[in-house]
């Protein structure tokens, strides 16, 4: 039975008042907690001192020649407070709670700032914005679930503002790979990115660094929408974040942001124009529909390419697609406190050639972006992904209440080569109707938080809550030649149906006390629990007859709990100069394997969470008044439990089981600086050093010894080096001649456990040149420019592909500001 205990007292109107916040979860054996007798989940917060009187609050916003800045944007973080300057640079809040707040300013062609106030004591102040290419932006995450300066997170986290989502021309979200330290992802053939960080690495469709697109968790790679456009800014949070983010987040976190609609009328019209056929058109627009209260944004991609590889069976462009996104917002502001937000994001691609795979890493470097394969088929991929965020912001506590969507409809519309040769040996069906192979997933989450003003403990707590339901049917066919490839049947088609139904909730809690100026701790606790179902069914049928049972259908249950735990200690040297300790847990949820077509792997076994252990040390520093950053990091992490998945694509069957221990240790460095007008240098450096401590992994009847081998898509080394130059063109200062140069390095990795299969290191070079001005920019750039030859992902069974090749292009893009 739950018992849960929330609030003790609160003062009456206009006094200062004090909440306690305790949550205490206890069970009995006939509860779903039966194995834990007792699981206290914080918090005791004391929000001591806090008055609830309002105050209004003023102020003027300059430059650093004391000009006024008009059309700045002006908030106060974690609140619903947030305006523009008039002309004279002026902005005013009303009915403000007094308080400590901060102040988050931005403005065209300059860097942002945060600026700490107290609304009461003093009503009005002036801020002052440089010019962004004379010191770097102060940037704001929610990587902890509240705003706050990324420089004062006590873990790794790299940011990506709107500008240098465009600067470093990031369509997808594998762009990613190098320009994090220690991240690395592909895509494994099907336009899925799987990624991994600091050797914590996805390996199905289940996977190890949880993906959120405005706040809403991209459940699986089902669902996950992997173009970019209209981005306001990429947090990258590096290390296990499953206290506050769940199952999943074992890796790490991708928060994805995208630019939302306000009083002010925005928007952008976008065209790139590339090799290969490449075709890049977006559009966007957001504006009030009734200022003050209702709000508008649409914003739309159509991206196109005829594709990089020949397929010489019948000499034809193999991966020619094409793919519209769509993102929508409607925002309902009842008060300055109160928000609803409907969001709806759709996806629909339409790829002539998926997994576009030679036979060998050999085959795809001696013959490059060249196959031969005897079945092609068109991939239809359609997402769909809405959101209803409720927002409150209290005068004694935050509220978010956050309901999700999720449907991925995906099959090829003939079958698929699975053999990656002119043979009919090997191929693949999937379109059964639209019963199969259509996933749909449900979350619901309820946050509360401390408000803005709270001075000593800022805490976080809630419940999370999903379902999905997953039904597959795949054929594997063997055809004429399906004894070449020394199979014993020819002429069938072994049909899997698999049928996934998976439930769970969570109880989260995460509490930041302030000791003192100089120190403070976090602490916080989440328990998952989460119930799996798994049904398989097993045809098998001759061509030209009626399929014949032999697997009936059965199915299977397991249910899976894990603990996380988190514990901070962070040091301020100084406002610029913060040192920090992190313990975290990770987990990675368990399963129900599925049935194949190897009757090797039968299906319906349990395989066990995955646990991880992480120790993090690490330095953030800003020097020269904001004009120089360097962050470091140091990383020790023990994975318990390890689950070795085998993806046997393109039927998509995971085989899964808990194979041993990996230990990985390393370290990062991000640098950036701004230390001469116009030029701007970026270096971020990682190393990673992951091995299985104990692997044995089941081969043809034995066991394979696999102790002391590498981590799989995990390069030991990833390493950046950015340069740009602007050069402003006569006495205008928003236009400029940008000039830039990217060296991009990434190290040797393997891609299969035993380490037989691997890429060494490579370097690519990618450069930008164009003018930008206020309303308009106009850049010519070019990718790869060496045309370095690398795999860029592989599977175990020796299947591979190469990354791009040499591109050129140009895009033009138009401001509505």
């Amino acid at each position: 039975m739950l018992q849960e205990l929330i609030y003790a007292f609160t003062s009456p109107p206009n006094y200062d008042y004090r909440i306690v916040f305790l949550v205490v979860a206890s069970a009995s054996s006939n509860f779903v907690f039966k194995k834990l007798s007792a699981l206290i989940i914080m918090l005791a917060i004391c929000v001591s001192g806090f008055a609830q009187s309002r105050s209004n609050f003023s102020g003027t916003v300059q430059n650093r020649g004391d000009e006024p800045v008009p059309g700045a944007n002006v908030s106060l973080l974690n609140t619903g407070y947030s305006t523009s300057t008039n002309l004279k640079g002026e902005f005013t809040f009303r009915d403000v709670p007094v308080g400590n707040y901060v102040l988050h300013v931005t403005g065209v062609a300059y860097a942002a700032v945060n600026q700490n106030i107290v609304i009461g004591s003093s009503n009005t102040t002036n801020v002052y914005l440089t010019e962004i290419n004379n010191r770097l932006e102060e940037v704001v995450v929610t990587a902890q679930k509240r705003e706050e300066s990324a420089q004062q997170v006590p873990f790794s986290i790299s940011t990506l503002s709107a500008k240098q989502v465009q600067d470093y021309k990031i369509w997808n979200l594998k762009d990613i790979t190098v320009i994090v330290p220690n991240l690395y992802s592909a895509n494994p053939g099907d336009n899925r990115n799987v990624t991994g960080i600091r050797g914590i690495t996805t390996t199905s469709y289940d996977p190890a660094v949880a993906t959120y697109i405005d706040g809403v968790n991209q459940f699986g790679l089902d669902t996950y929408i992997p173009q970019l456009f209209d981005i306001d800014r990429i947090e990258v949070l590096r290390g296990p974040q499953s206290t506050l983010y769940g199952r999943n987040a074992m890796g790490g976190v991708i928060n994805v942001l995208t630019k939302q609609p306000t009083n002010n009328v925005t928007g952008f019209a976008e065209l790139s124009y590339g090799s290969y056929g490449q075709q890049r058109y977006s559009l966007g627009l957001r504006m009030p529909l009734v200022r003050n209260k209702i709000f508008l944004g649409v914003a739309g991609l159509y991206d196109a390419f005829n594709g990089f590889y020949t397929n010489q069976f019948n000499n034809t462009k193999l991966d020619k697609q094409h793919s519209f996104t769509g993102n929508y917002y409607l925002k309902y502001l009842a008060s300055q406190s109160f928000s609803l937000t409907l969001n709806v994001k759709n996806y629909a691609n339409r790829n002539n050639g998926p997994f576009t795979l030679s036979g060998s890493p050999a085959d795809a470097l001696s013959m490059p972006f060249k196959v031969n394969q005897d079945a092609t088929t068109k991939m239809i991929d359609n997402i769909f992904n809405a959101s209803l965020l409720a927002n409150y912001t209290g005068r004694g506590f935050n509220f978010t209440s956050a309901s999700t969507y999720q449907q991925n409809y995906r099959y090829y519309t003939v079958p698929i080569d699975g053999d990656f040769s002119p043979l009919d040996a090997i191929s693949v069906i999937n379109n059964y109707g639209p019963r199969f192979n259509k996933v749909k997933v449900g979350t619901q989450e309820f946050r509360f938080s401390s408000p803005a003003s709270a001075t000593n403990w800022k805490w976080t707590s809630g419940v999370y809550g999903f379902y999905r339901y997953s039904p597959s049917k795949i054929g594997t066919h063997f055809g004429a030649d399906a004894e070449a490839v020394g199979l014993p049947m020819t002429n069938v088609t072994s049909i899997n149906t698999n049928i996934e139904r998976n439930y769970g909730f969570a109880i989260f809690g995460q509490m930041v006390y302030l000791i003192n100026s100089k120190w403070d701790i976090t602490a916080g606790l989440r328990y998952d629990f989460e119930h799996k179902k798994e049904s398989v069914k097993g045809e098998f049928q001759p061509d030209g007859a009626d399929p014949v049972t032999t697997q009936a259908d059965t199915s299977s249950k397991a249910n899976f709990r894990a603990v996380t735990p988190k514990l901070s200690l962070a040091y301020h040297i100084s406002t610029s100069n913060n040192l920090y300790a992190t313990y975290s847990r990770g987990f990675r949820a368990g399963g129900v394997s599925q049935l194949g077509s190897d009757i090797s792997q039968p299906p319906l076994f349990f395989y066990q969470p995955e646990y991880s252990n992480n120790y993090e040390l690490g330095s953030k520093n800003a020097f020269l008044n904001s004009r120089l950053t360097l962050n470091l990091s140091l990383f020790y992490i023990k994975v318990n439990n390890a689950q070795v998945p085998t993806l046997i694509l393109p039927a998509a069957i995971v085989v899964t089981k808990n194979a041993g221990k990996l230990n990985s240790y390393g370290a990062e460095a991000e640098v950036a600086a701004s230390l001469f007008k116009g030029l701007d240098v970026f270096y971020n450096f990682g190393y990673t050093h992951v091995r299985y401590a104990n692997l044995q992994v089941p081969n043809q009847g034995a066991v394979l010894n696999l102790d002391g081998n590498h981590q799989i898509y995990t390069p030991d080394i990833t390493s950046m080096l950015a340069l740009q130059y602007g050069y402003s063109l006569g006495n205008n200062k928003h236009t400029k001649l940008i000039a830039r140069g990217e060296w991009r390095y990434v190290g040797k990795q393997y891609y299969d456990l035993a380490n037989n299969i691997g890429q060494d290191g490579y370097s690519t070079f990618n450069a930008r040149l164009g003018v930008s001005t206020k309303r308009f920019d106009l850049f010519a750039w070019g990718s790869n420019l060496g045309n370095k030859r690398y795999i860029d992902y592989a599977y175990d069974f020796g299947a591979s592909h190469l990354g791009n090749p040499r591109m050129y292009g140009v895009t033009l893009r138009a401001n509505i500001l």
